[in-house]
């Protein structure tokens, strides 16, 4: 199963909520449409991956280019994550980097705060 994806636009923020795997295969086709979102605007933009399957390297450098992308736009990138994405981000250490929340209230909220 390939990458899956909705986007809501929500508070300020763009919402994607994404299934399937974050993977060297999928990578490239969402780097380019999260790109083009975030110079679209609004710069704030969620990522809810709490139904990702799998993120491997290549998923992670997509991540980390797009958050340092949002910072750029002068916005913010928040990933909703689930145990699986967690480990994987914490195993390279970037979990205070790529701001992971429980969940998507906790991204609207930190949002907000920034």
């Amino acid at each position: 199963m390939s990458l899956r994806g909705t986007l809501e636009a929500r508070d300020n923020c763009q919402l994607f909520r994404l299934t399937g795997l974050l993977d060297a295969f999928s990578e490239p086709t969402f780097r380019k449409v999260l790109g083009g979102k975030i110079d679209a605007g609004p710069q704030h933009i969620i990522l809810d991956l709490s139904q990702i399957d799998f993120v491997d390297s290549s998923g992670l450098g997509a991540l980390v280019q797009l958050a340092k992308q949002a910072q750029t736009a002068n916005g913010t990138l928040q990933i909703v994550t689930n145990a699986r994405v967690t480990q994987t981000v914490k195993l390279v250490r970037l979990e205070k980097f790529l701001s992971l929340q429980p969940n998507v209230e906790a991204a609207l909220e930190n949002i907000k705060s920034s």
